[in-house]
């Protein structure tokens, strides 16, 4: 997997850890910076915990899937993706509020990233080196969440749902693209 594949991965499993941290900044009436690097702490951490979490879980049972692989990361993406959109889309308003207690952060954190388990598990089946590609995707969560503090309290929720829109096409454009290399479609791409 290159870089600016990983990147792109990165970036789309984070959507939903943006869109949540903006919340946490729009309900700050003063910006924390402490709040908003546990938030940050949080969500990096469970993003690169869950999808180790699935690539455990598929290198079990990789010998069982490995002609269907490529399937099964497209449809594991396109459906994160699908939800992350229908998600954003839905008229349910988010209750905001600024606490970074434990029981919150937790919840929240293991919401954020359940589908970045579901990668973890298509890592596997693609073979992804799993130490750098995890890190790669905690720090780049990390970072967007502290961002998405910031930008949830100067900026409110504007920004919220568009994160969450964008997360979604990433991940199914990601699907599509691991189907279609499996399948040779996409040879004549440089990534």
């Amino acid at each position: 997997m290159s870089l600016f594949t990983l990147f792109v991965t990165a970036v789309g499993l984070s959507m939903d850890a943006f869109a949540v941290s903006v919340c946490k900044g729009l309900a700050m009436k003063k910006l924390s910076v402490k709040k908003a690097f546990i938030i940050g702490l949080w969500f990096g951490g469970f993003q690169a915990l869950m999808p180790t979490l699935g690539y455990l879980l598929g290198t079990r049972f990789e010998k069982y899937v490995t002609a269907i692989d490529h399937w099964i990361a497209f449809v594991l993406l396109v459906l994160i993706g699908a939800n992350m959109i229908k998600e954003a889309l839905s008229k349910e308003e988010d209750s905001a509020n600024d606490s970074v207690d434990i029981k919150t952060m937790f919840l929240l954190a293991v919401a954020t990233s359940i589908d970045a388990l579901a990668v973890g598990v298509t890592y596997a089946f693609l073979q992804v080196q799993i130490v750098p590609a995890v890190t790669f995707i905690g720090v780049i969560t990390f970072c967007l969440s502290v961002a998405g503090v910031k930008i949830g309290n100067v900026f409110g929720l504007k920004y919220k749902s568009k994160a969450e829109i964008t997360g979604g096409v990433i991940l199914i454009v990601m699907g599509t693209k691991i189907l279609s290399e499996h399948l040779g479609l996409l040879d004549f791409l440089p990534f």
